[in-house]
């Protein structure tokens, strides 16, 4: 259908490194991470994987507890875990992608591809910023499933949707209300685009030609050979699969920290889609109410203390709590995936506050700032 990794676009996108960042300076914020988290997973409970960079280098990486409580399976940054809904930004790459070979068009409707949608005016576009008014399948398909016990995949919840038309929450583009409807959608165009399982589109187009060996979709777990973590619930117990774990789109990507240290850095070349169209995934997309942060095509837009805008995405599914933040100012990336959802990683603006400090305000700039004030007044 089209060309993966094209030659001319292997240019990376620079950034400054300042004088102040050496080899000891390094060292030392990677011991100051290594702490923070040794005190999340001994005083808080974390248990999971954690890699954070800096300027494009690896400062820190490591594993806490295990990949399996019953076994006593230690961790390591190669184990995978369930994505969750960090899956999400890996399918709104594949409609970038569909998008830049001329495929498609983010204001095509839904129904230009599934006819048998039965709802008029959702686009692409509202899809992919959650501006789409569409009810969550989660929670409708608990109502209309016959049979919990029988896996569900994306052609049933459509058909579900074509037969029940579960009632939509408003007129699209209206309002922002995330749903993982609509990423599941995304991938059922992925699939009715490229004619092959969205699986195997993720893998042809994107895992593969970035080497993230360590990555799968969840129709792959049973043929995995490399460690995988179970999911558990709070009280450490074994999670069991769900029949909505075959739904793929809005989650169902299992992957370790060092596969996704791969993705983040691929994000700063032109590998998978050119500069301008991986530009448009960062922008805005609420209007009308942007309040403290803003989405853009399958990431989160905010502003962190030291007042550099950051990107992230963090997921919560079914005995998996997984995190990953994008700094491009600094070219730092925090990624932290975890098998145990006990509530450790709302420790998680402290650790953003560490990493990335409100500047001190200095008498000069406070006299800078009053003579500035004095001169509006005059």
């Amino acid at each position: 259908m089209f060309n993966n990794i094209l030659t001319d676009r292997e240019e990376r996108q620079q950034v400054e490194v300042p004088a102040s960042f050496t080899a000891a300076s390094a060292q030392k914020l990677g011991h100051q991470v290594d702490s923070i988290f040794t005190y999340l997973h001994k005083r808080r409970g974390f248990n999971g994987t954690v890699l954070y960079t800096k300027y494009d280098q690896v400062i820190y990486k490591g594993a806490y507890g295990y990949a399996d409580f019953y076994r006593k399976d230690s961790l390591t940054t190669q184990t995978a875990f369930q994505l969750a809904s960090v899956s999400k930004q890996f399918t709104a790459m594949a409609i970038m992608m569909l998008k830049e070979q001329g495929e498609l068009d983010y204001d095509d409707t839904v129904q230009q591809y599934i006819p048998s949608f039965p709802y008029k005016g959702v686009t692409i576009r509202h899809l992919l910023t959650h501006r789409s008014g569409l009810p969550n399948y989660t929670y409708f398909s608990d109502e209309l499933w016959p049979d919990r016990k029988k896996s569900i995949t994306n052609d049933d919840v459509l058909n579900l949707m074509a037969e029940h038309k579960p009632r939509v929450f408003y007129k699209p583009d209206t309002h922002f209300n995330y749903s993982n409807t609509g990423y599941f959608l995304l991938a059922s165009i992925v699939e009715k685009v490229s004619e092959m399982s969205f699986a195997a589109f993720m893998h042809q187009h994107i895992f593969e030609p970035l080497q993230m060996t360590n990555t799968f979709m969840f129709h792959d777990l049973e043929s995995q050979t490399g460690k995988v973590a179970t999911g558990h619930t709070r009280a450490r117990q074994k999670r069991t699969s769900d029949y909505q774990d075959t739904v793929l789109g809005d989650k169902g990507m299992f992957s370790t920290v060092e596969d996704l240290y791969k993705w983040d850095q691929a994000l700063y070349t032109q590998k998978l889609v050119r500069r301008e169209t991986l530009e448009e995934a960062f922008r805005g997309s609420r209007p009308e109410e942007k309040k403290d942060e803003d989405y853009g095509f399958g990431w989160r837009i905010k502003a962190v203390d030291s007042g550099d805008t950051v990107v992230y995405h963090a997921g919560l599914w079914h005995g998996y709590t997984t995190y990953l933040l994008r700094n491009p100012k600094d070219h730092s990336a925090l990624i932290i995936l975890s098998n145990l959802p006990n509530g450790s990683l709302q420790h998680l603006k402290e650790v953003r506050s560490f990493l990335y400090p409100a500047q001190p305000v200095t008498i000069a700039n406070n006299e800078k700032k009053q003579g500035k004030a004095a001169g509006a007044k005059m």
